[in-house]
């Protein structure tokens, strides 16, 4: 696979180094929340992993401009990088809202969520680095991927449900609850990089 002309295989590395920065803030994301010591100094430390990733996406984007051949297409490169970078976006903006929201203490399916989301950019830093010299593993990890989503889901519905019963303050409520979909959807863009991940492997089959 990608072996019939020569090609930029530097774009591998890129990759593999930007999902390593999400395991990086996916496990920094868990540890705020398990331990919730200092949020501060959890966000500040999230919010410079963030950074990484959006220098690591400008990387790739300019690489590419540059490549005249790439190892895949180069409309997936581009829709890769975003994707990714849409993952520890999202993990930077939950944790701010945590801060600004004021939030004091977090809750079990907070914590569940956090646990997921890991598991999720393990398996998408998994799947990337498999990508170069073992793409066949990629369906695997994307099933993996896939199962995780639904059960963020899963947690996510049953979290907001028991708010709505247990939460009598209505500003709580509101707060949690987009906290709640806002983890979520971090595993929803794990889903959406696991399809381009997918899509890659089957164009170059």
């Amino acid at each position: 696979m990608f072996g019939l002309i020569p090609k930029e295989e530097r774009f591998f590395a890129m990759f593999r180094d930007m999902a390593k920065n999400i395991v990086d803030g996916a496990v920094a994301l868990k540890e705020m929340l398990d331990n919730f010591s200092d949020p501060y100094k959890s966000q500040h430390l999230i919010k410079d992993i963030e950074h990484k990733g959006d220098l690591q996406t400008h990387e790739i984007i300019k690489k590419l401009n540059k490549s005249f051949i790439t190892p895949f297409d180069r409309e997936d490169i581009y829709s890769l990088a975003s994707t990714l970078d849409d993952i520890i976006d999202l993990i930077d903006t939950t944790t701010q809202h945590i801060i600004v929201y004021h939030i004091d203490r977090i809750t079990p399916e907070a914590k569940e969520l956090g646990f997921i989301i890991l598991k999720a950019c393990q398996t998408i830093e998994r799947a990337v680095s498999a990508l170069e010299k073992h793409p066949t593993h990629i369906s695997e990890y994307c099933i993996e991927i896939n199962s995780l989503e639904n059960e963020a889901d899963r947690v996510r519905a049953d979290a907001i449900s028991r708010l709505f019963v247990e939460e009598k303050d209505p500003i709580r409520l509101i707060k949690w609850k987009e906290i709640y979909e806002n983890l979520e959807l971090v595993t929803d863009q794990c889903e959406d990089a696991a399809n381009i991940l997918e899509t890659i492997v089957v164009k170059n089959a």
